[in-house]
C-alpha cells in the first residue's frame, strides 16, 4: 500500500508536502537504498548500515563516506 511505479516510495505521503518535496525525497531514497561498488575489493556488495557508515559483504570492511551514497 502507498507505492506506485509513478511516486515509488513517496506513495505513503498521499498527497501531502507537495510535488516537488516528494520528488527530493524519493531522490534520497533511492541512493541510499542502492547497491554501492566496493573501493577495496570491487565488488556491488557496499549497503548503508546507518548515515554515513557503509558495509561492504564481500570482503566485510566498514567504511565512511557521504550519508546517502559512496
Amino acid at each position: 500500500m502507498g507505492r506506485t511505479k509513478k511516486v515509488g516510495s513517496t506513495g505513503r505521503f498521499g498527497a501531502r508536502y507537495g510535488k516537488t518535496t516528494r520528488k527530493k525525497v524519493l531522490e534520497i531514497e533511492q541512493k541510499q537504498k542502492k547497491i554501492y561498488k566496493c573501493p577495496n575489493c570491487h565488488y556491488t556488495k557496499v549497503k548503508r548500515v546507518s548515515s554515513g557508515i557503509w558495509h561492504c559483504d564481500k570482503c566485510n570492511i566498514k567504511l565512511a563516506a557521504k550519508a546517502y551514497e559512496v
